[in-house]
């Protein structure tokens, strides 16, 4: 059985903070632990607008707390976000994620990270990432 807290695993060097100012995120499962994805608490911070594009990986958010929008890139369709919202990234949308307030997520991503991930120039997470690059 695996047992973590997550101000302990954040002190334990598994917070990563965004070098573009607009997330921190407590991976508190990964690769290593071997269940096939990676669980992470990510906190988006209030007034963040950034572009993503997860060609790597699938990815599962759901809002425990603030409001914000996504917007799928490919038709331009906006979605509210508060908290109760999940959303799916089940087609590698390439989107934007604004924040209104500060964000609480809960993120599943698959395959599973290795943890030191930040986004690259195309806003993906590659799949070899061992450290964090900025």
């Amino acid at each position: 059985m695996i047992v973590r807290d997550l101000e302990t695993a954040a002190g334990e060097g598994r917070k990563i903070v965004d070098p573009g100012g607009n997330w921190d995120s407590t991976r508190l499962l990964l690769r290593d632990d071997n269940m096939g994805f990676s669980f992470h608490i990510t906190t988006i911070y209030a007034g963040a607008d950034f572009r993503m594009h997860y060609q790597n990986h699938l990815e599962s958010v759901y809002c425990m707390s603030g409001e914000g929008e996504v917007e799928t890139l490919a038709d331009g369709k906006r979605y509210p976000i508060k908290p109760g919202t999940i959303y799916i990234l089940d087609q590698h949308d390439e989107h934007m994620l604004r924040a209104t307030s500060e964000m609480k997520m809960a993120c599943v991503f698959n395959p599973p990270l290795h943890g030191k991930e930040v986004h690259n120039a195309d806003g993906a997470y590659e799949l070899t990432a061992e450290t964090v690059t900025a």
